[in-house]
């Protein structure tokens, strides 16, 4: 039984690549379709109000330099707000202005798409600020990863020298995917339960006659987004663990869909823009493979349980159901693990820092690749980049100059390149490393030894992945771990973002190079081999001995 709900989420998954694909290549491709007799007036309003009178292509930078200076503008504002939420409306429930550090901590990390939280929102943030800051950068931060990822697309597969308009690619985002669909999802999850609601906490009596408090608001649309945007900030501390956020093993398939199908079809969309569907099929292979590797490794672990629980002879049937949730058992929050790290969104329906050690590597493996179907964009981003790698490595073994679609790859690319993948495990390891020398970044573990060391990678790795899931036993808010966590994910966002634009902007102003019998071939079963280990061997390279101080240390200790 276990298989088959594990195996009909994906068998979804795989039907829904091509048409939702196909229907965001139709959004990004500036190509007239039945869309614009839908969305086209409202956006013609937007842009009017925003003054955009002229849509022209950008280059490289320009692009950059908009997505960019439109962050900080929001990040501005959202800071504003959290610092004086006590004075502003829909505050029922009386909550105070949010801390100067953990502000600057969570405007970074909701506008860098990580939603890395370091407070518990029902107890922190008032209804307006879950709605004018939460939500707010929930659908701006999705759009802007992937408006930055088609113009990434555009730029290597494109014979032009331009790489779209930002703010063009902003609004169709908004108005064509995030809103309607995240809207009929708000719909979905209230006909299942989920509150939606501006009324202030509930005080109940229990059966004993004790007085509760219990904690509502509107949760279902801040679901939505939180999901389709690959957030992850919870409206509750234990985010979709909650009964309010995740109520039934059908709204947790349902949001397991929502996080996964944008990243997953995105391969089928850079397909699209190639002209060539194989080059498409060959990054969601190499994608696919390596997603159920990670799949089978952590339901494996946690089917088998503690060795030390099982020594001590504790019925352990049904496998380590230490922070799972009864309604959920091993297979789905299995899934949940593997897709919430793959797809970089970092909602958690389980306690990660319960999963048993080999199955905590897994989130964590993910994470350090972050190549795995990755986000809005980030995955397909850092796949190519691993491809381009791939194809420069293959050339210079052969002493023929690489070509990738069309474009020679030459110094300049490979230099972008490599700042992208040596600033990943940097910003991991190095704020690690400081973490672990010092009394302020000691004093937060909780769980002394392999599992500590686990603990401080996992919060460090998962803010440079932009994911936001973190082994919630580490004590974080601190100005120390508020401060040192929110340079890592503005790090992890902007260096690689950037340097990859640059990527596209250098290959859009290439002259094409006619495809000949000496090119090598990107769109069969031996690249997706060569993609795969080219992926592996850079990861183990960077992050192996890391890895065996935590995890695989505390596994073979418990044996």
């Amino acid at each position: 039984m276990d298989v088959l709900q594990i195996a009909i989420v994906i068998a979804i998954i795989i039907l829904l690549v091509k048409p939702v694909g196909t229907y965001v290549y139709h959004v990004f491709s500036n190509e007239q379709s039945k869309q614009d007799r839908v969305f086209g007036g409202t956006e013609r309003v937007i842009y009017r109000l925003l003054g955009l009178k002229s849509r022209a292509g950008m280059g490289w930078k320009k692009y950059a330099l908009s997505f960019v200076i439109t962050n900080i503008v929001l990040t501005a504002v959202s800071y504003l707000i959290l610092r004086l939420q006590n004075a502003l409306p829909y505050n029922p429930n009386d909550i105070g202005n949010m801390e100067s550090t953990l502000t600057f901590n969570t405007v970074i990390s909701f506008m860098t798409n990580t939603n890395l939280q370091h407070y518990s929102g029902e107890s922190a943030l008032t209804y307006f600020s879950q709605m004018a800051v939460i939500m707010m950068m929930m659908f701006t931060s999705a759009a802007t990863g992937f408006s930055v990822a088609i113009a990434f697309v555009r730029g290597i597969t494109s014979k032009g020298k331009t790489i779209g308009n930002f703010f063009e690619d902003f609004v169709k985002a908004h108005t064509r995917i995030f809103l309607p669909i995240s809207f009929i999802l708000t719909l979905v999850l209230v006909a299942l339960q989920v509150p939606q609601t501006l009324d202030p906490t509930l005080t109940v009596k229990t059966l004993e006659g004790a007085v509760q408090q219990i904690a509502i608001g509107p949760v279902a649309s801040l679901e939505s987004i939180k999901h389709l945007g690959t957030n992850g900030g919870g409206f509750f501390g234990v985010n979709s663990a909650h009964p309010f956020e995740n109520p039934s093993p059908l709204t947790n398939v349902l949001e397991i869909l929502a996080m996964w199908t944008l990243p997953a079809a995105l391969p089928y969309t850079f397909g699209l823009f190639a002209k060539n569907k194989k080059q498409g099929w060959v990054i969601f292979s190499a994608m696919m493979i390596l997603f159920l590797v990670f799949l089978t490794t952590v339901y494996t672990a946690e089917k088998a349980g503690s060795p030390v629980m099982n020594a001590l002879g504790v019925d352990a049937s049904q496998g380590s159901m230490e922070g799972k949730e009864v309604r959920f058992g091993i297979a789905q929050s299995s899934l949940f693990t593997a897709v919430t790290t793959a797809a970089t969104t970092g909602t958690v329906n389980n306690m990660h820092d319960t999963l048993t050690p080999l199955g905590g590597m897994v989130p964590m493996a993910e994470m350090m690749l972050n190549v795995v179907f990755g986000g809005k964009g980030v995955g397909l981003i850092n796949m190519l980049m691993y491809a381009i790698l791939g194809v420069f490595i293959c050339g210079l073994m052969v002493g023929r100059t690489p070509e990738f679609l069309g474009r020679k790859i030459e110094p300049r690319e490979m230099k972008l390149i490599a700042i992208a993948i040596l600033a990943h495990p940097f910003i991991i390891l190095a704020p690690t490393a400081l973490a672990l020398m010092t009394d302020v970044g000691t004093a937060a573990i909780t769980n002394p030894g392999y599992h500590g060391i686990s603990q401080v990678l996992y919060e460090y790795t998962s803010s440079a992945a932009n994911n936001g899931s973190g082994f919630e036993g580490l004590g974080d808010n601190t100005p120390f771990w508020n401060i040192t966590t929110g340079l890592v994910m503005l790090f992890g966002r902007y260096i690689s973002m950037i340097a990859m634009l640059g990527v596209a902007g250098s290959l859009a102003s290439k002259q094409w190079v006619p495809e000949t019998i000496g090119t090598f071939r990107t769109d069969n079963k031996l690249f997706t081999g060569l993609l795969i280990g080219t992926v592996l061997l850079i990861g183990a390279l960077t992050f192996l001995p890391a890895i065996v101080l935590g995890p695989i240390a505390e596994h073979l200790t418990l044996r």
